[in-house]
């Protein structure tokens, strides 16, 4: 398996014990000492382990995306995220070829989990120019991964070094993830604060948004925020005493007590 593009090499470094020991097994791959998972669940003694032992130097030795991008019916399907490895065989009907998240198989697409670019440059494992609260959306899609498929190891590279520690890329990267963390939370308690206006749009009547109490204005958001449709701003309702706060504008050629806007 290899990252966007992947000439990568995958280590597998996955938490777990062997039946056995009690330990992961281990093997030697180049003179380095490498974990090897433990046998899969399900699978008797030493033929689930071999079973393992054999998946593992594949994916170690690997220098092409190709034996895990679902199209062999006979391989399991990968797909990494910020540098962690996941089995998505069971779903290979989304997974597999001709699926609708095919563009994620047999790669570290992380980019394109927010970005919605799945060709080309867009199917790449960088986070640069992306918002913290992008980010954290990364880390909330790595995190639906964990729990909802087999977690399989490590892509060496940008985000694990070739021992399978954290480079400081990885590292900045979980850093933007509090900060987005952190980022939501005050927009939460933003839009508690001030109300989220009412909205419908129709090709016929166009786009109009309206408040069951207070008026509607446009409200800019803190630059750190992500862009939500047209720019750094949103539609929220104020009560008549706070029409004065800094930051509100009247949505063009609405009046100014209007409880009912026109957006287009």
């Amino acid at each position: 398996m290899a990252s966007s593009g992947m000439r990568q090499r995958s280590s597998l470094d996955r938490d777990g014990a062997s039946a056995s020991t009690g330990e992961a097994a281990r093997e030697e791959e180049n003179g380095k000492t490498v974990a090897v998972p433990p046998p899969p669940r399900g699978r008797p003694g030493w033929i689930g382990f071999l079973s393992a032992v054999a998946i593992a130097a594949l994916v170690l030795r690997l220098a092409t995306p190709k034996p895990f991008d679902g199209a062999s019916k006979e391989l399991p399907i990968y797909l990494s995220i910020l540098g962690s490895v996941f089995d998505v065989t069971s779903g290979r009907q989304h997974y597999g070829v001709g699926g609708s998240y095919h563009h994620f198989s047999g790669r570290d697409a992380t980019r394109a989990f927010v970005s919605g670019n799945f060709t080309g440059d867009g199917l790449s494992d960088s986070v640069r120019g992306l918002s913290p609260i992008e980010v954290k959306r990364i880390g909330d899609w790595r995190s639906f991964y964990h729990n909802s498929y087999s977690y399989i190891g490590k892509l060496i590279g940008t985000y694990y070094d070739s021992n399978g520690k954290p480079t400081d890329e990885l590292l900045r990267v979980e850093k933007r993830i509090k900060r987005g963390e952190e980022l939501l939370k005050q927009q939460e308690a933003e839009e508690k604060k001030f109300p989220t206006c009412n909205s419908r749009w129709s090709q016929s009547e166009g786009g109009e948004v309206w408040c069951d109490s207070g008026y509607p204005r446009i409200l800019s958001k803190p630059s750190p925020l992500p862009s939500q449709g047209s720019g750094e701003s949103r539609c929220a309702c104020f009560a008549e005493k706070q029409l004065n706060r800094p930051g509100l504008a009247v949505y063009p050629g609405c009046e100014a007590r209007a409880t009912v806007c026109k957006t287009s």
